[in-house]
């Protein structure tokens, strides 16, 4: 398994995602921030998460993924991944990247400064 790109949360670090009310209750919605792809993801536990968008094993978008409790689950071939540790729920490919993020009280979604959510 690979080890989590921190010089790249690094370098996102501070960054503008936008509204928290821009990404419903249940769904996920990506971004790209600093050339990366990020999906943000609010699952109806109501917290919030950022992840690299695309599922390490077969590259499947993973914000049209379903998501279950605090997890996602990747289109293409129904791997769950535990969306605050990044961890697969089988051993079949590596743990997603995984951003802290950060709610303003006025709604507004950052990524934490230098920090790794798993």
């Amino acid at each position: 398994m690979s080890e989590p790109a921190t010089a790249a949360v690094a370098e996102v670090a501070g960054t503008d995602l936008g509204l928290l009310e821009n990404v419903p209750l249940g769904e996920g919605r990506a971004v790209i921030v600093g050339g990366r792809n990020i999906a943000i993801f609010r699952p109806r536990s109501g917290r919030v998460y950022a992840t690299q968008a695309d599922c390490p094993h077969l590259g499947g978008p993973l914000v049209d993924g379903i998501l279950v409790e605090d997890s996602v689950v990747c289109p293409l071939h129904e791997l769950r991944f535990n969306l605050k540790s990044g961890e697969p729920a089988r051993p079949l490919c590596d743990r997603l990247e995984t951003y802290e993020v950060r709610v303003t009280p006025d709604g507004r979604m950052y990524l934490e400064a230098g920090t790794e959510a798993g």
